[in-house]
C-alpha cells in the first residue's frame, strides 16, 4: 500500500513536493491544504496530472488532520506559519517533513525542538541543498579524507531574486524571518554538517542595494536583504563564509561549494534550474578535485536524472530527501535532519541578520 501524504501549504514548494512524491513507485498525495484557492485549486490539478485519484482538498489544515485518510505530513506554508502548524501536528501521530526554515524566529524554532522531543513520531526538516548530488559526493569525498585535514569551507550562491509568493510574505522580514533565514538556513545547516562543529562566532554584511526596491504592497515597501558576506568560526577551529548575491541571474553556475583541508581542496559547482537559464536546458553539476601535490586538477561531471531536475528547483536534491523520509515512514528509524538542527540554521541565520543591522560579531 502506498504512503498517503498530506501537503500543507501549496505554493511553488508545495507543488514541487507533489511531483517528487510523483516520482516515488510507494506513495500518493492524498490530501492538499490551503487556504488559498487558486493555489489550492492549481495543486489539486497537479494531483490529478501525475495520477492521483481522489486527492482530498482542504481550506482549513486543521480539517484535513482530523480526516485520519493520510499516513504522513509535509509542511510548506509560509515561514511565518510553520510554528502553529507544527504545534497542531505535534499533538497527532504522523510522521512530518518540515519545509525550511523550520521557524521564522530562533525562539519558536527552539520551541519546537524541544516540544517534540518526547514524541514518537519523527519530524525531518526539509534542507534539500543537503540531498543535490554534487553536494552530497562533496561531502562524502570530505569525509573521505580526500582534503586531507578540512580548514575552510566557502559557500557561493549567485541566483535569481525571490519569486512572487502568494500575500508577498517573503518580502518582509518580520515574516520570514529574513533573507539569511529565508533564504541560508540552508547554507548554515550546510557548515554544521560539512565542519562536524558548532558556530561560535559570526560576522556578517549586506544590504538592500538593487531588489525589490520600487514594490509596494499596501503602503509597506519590501526589506529582505539581497547581498551578503557571512564568516563563521566553529568550535574545532574550521572557518566557513558565505556570499550570497540574489541579483545575478544568468550566472553559469548558482551554487559553489568548496573545502580545502591540508592535502587539497574539493569543489562543487551546480548549475540553476534550467527555467531560469537562457534558453531553459538542464546543464550537468561538476566536481573538481584539486591535490595539493598536483599540476592538474581532476575534473568530474555530475549527472542528474533530466525526469528529476523537471520535478524542481533543488537538482534532484527534494526527490532524494524525499525517497529517504518515506523510508523513515514506511521502514521506521531516525530522522537525518531534526528540529534541533534546523533550529541551529534559524538560530545562525538570525545572528547574521542581527550582524548586518548592527554592524558587529555576534557570539553564538
Amino acid at each position: 500500500m502506498p504512503t498517503r501524504y498530506a501537503i500543507i501549504g501549496t505554493g511553488m514548494m508545495g507543488q514541487e513536493h507533489i511531483r517528487n512524491i510523483a516520482l516515488l513507485a510507494d506513495a500518493e498525495v492524498a490530501a492538499i491544504a490551503d487556504p488559498d484557492e487558486g493555489m489550492r485549486n492549481a495543486a489539486a490539478a497537479l494531483c490529478g496530472q501525475n495520477g492521483f485519484a481522489g486527492t482530498k482538498s482542504f481550506a482549513d489544515y486543521r480539517d484535513l488532520l482530523s480526516s485520519g485518510d493520510v499516513d504522513a505530513v509535509v509542511v510548506a506554508s509560509p515561514n511565518e506559519t510553520h510554528a502553529a502548524v507544527m504545534e497542531d501536528i505535534l499533538s497527532t501521530r504522523l510522521p512530518v517533513l518540515l519545509e525550511k526554515p523550520s521557524a521564522s524566529i530562533a525562539e519558536a524554532a527552539r520551541a519546537l525542538a524541544a516540544k517534540a522531543e518526547s514524541r514518537d513520531a519523527p519530524v525531518w526538516v526539509a534542507m534539500e541543498y543537503r540531498y543535490m548530488p554534487p553536494v552530497a559526493r562533496l561531502i562524502e569525498m570530505v569525509r573521505a579524507g580526500e582534503a586531507g585535514n578540512p580548514k575552510m569551507l566557502s559557500i557561493v550562491e549567485h541566483r535569481f531574486p525571490f519569486l512572487t509568493k502568494v500575500g508577498h510574505w517573503n518580502r518582509f522580514s518580520a515574516r520570514s524571518g529574513g533573507t539569511m533565514v529565508e533564504k541560508c538556513c540552508h547554507f548554515f545547516d550546510l557548515m554544521r554538517l560539512i565542519t562536524q562543529s558548532e558556530p561560535v562566532r559570526l560576522f556578517a554584511s549586506g544590504a538592500q542595494d538593487v531588489n525589490h526596491k520600487d514594490e509596494d504592497h499596501g503602503g509597506e515597501r519590501p526589506d529582505v536583504i539581497d547581498n551578503a558576506f557571512v564568516v563563521v568560526d566553529f568550535a574545532n577551529g574550521m572557518r566557513a563564509a558565505l556570499d550570497l548575491c540574489m541579483f545575478a541571474e544568468g550566472s553559469y553556475f548558482q551554487e559553489q561549494v568548496s573545502v580545502t583541508g591540508d592535502a587539497g581542496k574539493i569543489e562543487a559547482v551546480v548549475p540553476g534550474p534550467a527555467r531560469f537559464w537562457p534558453g531553459g536546458a538542464e546543464r550537468a553539476s561538476e566536481m573538481i578535485v584539486s591535490p595539493r601535490a598536483a599540476k592538474t586538477p581532476k575534473r568530474e561531471a555530475v549527472h542528474v536524472e533530466e525526469r528529476l531536475l523537471r520535478a524542481g528547483d533543488h537538482h534532484g536534491g527534494t526527490y532524494f530527501q524525499h525517497e529517504r523520509f518515506n523510508r523513515l515512514v514506511r521502514e521506521g528509524g531516525k530522522p537525518e535532519v531534526t528540529l534541533h538542527d534546523g533550529a541551529r540554521a534559524v538560530e545562525m541565520g538570525a545572528a547574521a541578520e542581527r550582524s548586518i543591522r548592527e554592524g558587529g560579531v555576534v557570539h553564538l
